[in-house]
């Protein structure tokens, strides 16, 4: 807008993924903030999308808004309306209207030869809410998997404030860590190496994965990306399908310079966020993105 002041729009929404509305409808806004928060921005204005059928009683309709206006007041933005249709299927999300300083916007294209890649949230969440979709899911994978998908990422967002080493941010959402890291790799012209044994996930998620509760989107994200990825070792396939795994309102990952990497991860643990670092920026060889 001005040399002082950028404006980040997003939209996003999607059919339920838990049975609770109120909890369907924070999860739904929480994704719908992420993107802002990917790019170094505060979410200031949010508008509703509603698609619901005539046929579900209009409470269940209110614990949806009410579940997502509460994610937006968290947030710190302003809910002021929206618009509604009547579907087959409800459907819930946020337009997002959000500001960041230009040079302080974040892309996923920035990561630098040298920086270490921290992950904010554990992956596993597609397989687990496949088993839930199923009935299979225990009341603790269900719990921990709502947790995640209802923990705002402005925390890990204000985590990377004031670092001048975080070099580029992006969410891992539907194309899962692998897909991400890809994008960023290419995007940033150089190689990304993931280390398998640092990749942190739900518990149940490993046991659901190796029962083959395997979302579609994994498999259709090995298939998009599968040959660009070069393991170089053996891998587990349940580890492998995990990091395929399409996140719903997955954490950020941070490309972030060695020498700020201890003052990122001293920030992440004074906001209490769980995180590990996942991976490496290398020069760009024939495969931009290893798995080792």
């Amino acid at each position: 807008m001005n040399d002082e002041l950028a404006i980040i729009q997003t939209l996003d929404f999607f059919t339920p993924v838990v049975d609770d509305p109120y909890i369907y409808g924070q999860i739904a806004a929480t994704n719908s903030l992420s993107d802002v928060y990917a790019m170094g921005g505060e979410p200031t204005l949010a508008m509703n999308i509603v698609c619901f059928p005539d046929c579900l009683d209009p409470k269940v309709l209110s614990e949806i808004l009410r579940g997502g206006y509460d994610k937006v007041k968290e947030a710190g933005a302003l809910l002021i309306g929206g618009h509604s249709v009547s579907d087959d299927e409800p459907k819930y999300g946020l337009s997002v209207t959000g500001f960041v300083h230009p040079d302080k916007v974040k892309s996923n294209s920035n990561a630098k030869v040298g920086d270490y890649l921290v992950l904010t949230k554990p992956l596993g969440v597609g397989i687990i809410n496949t088993a839930i979709k199923g009935e299979i899911a225990s009341e603790s994978a269900y719990k921990k998997c709502v947790e995640v998908m209802t923990k705002l990422n402005k925390y890990a967002k204000n985590a990377c404030e004031g670092i001048a080493g975080i070099n580029s941010i992006t969410d891992v959402t539907g194309f899962g860590l692998l897909g991400h890291a890809l994008e960023m790799a290419e995007a940033s012209k150089v190689s990304i190496f993931i280390n398998s044994n640092s990749i942190y996930y739900i518990e149940e998620a490993r046991e659901y994965a190796q029962m083959g509760i395997i979302p579609a989107g994994a498999y259709n994200n090995q298939k998009h990306i599968g040959g660009k990825v070069i393991f170089e070792k053996e891998v587990d396939q349940y580890l492998k399908d995990i990091m395929y795994d399409p996140q719903t309102s997955g954490g950020l990952l941070i490309s972030v310079s060695a020498i700020d990497l201890i003052k990122l991860e001293n920030n992440l643990k004074g906001f209490n966020i769980d995180y590990r670092v996942v991976g490496e920026v290398k020069e760009q060889d024939d495969h931009v993105l290893h798995v080792i």
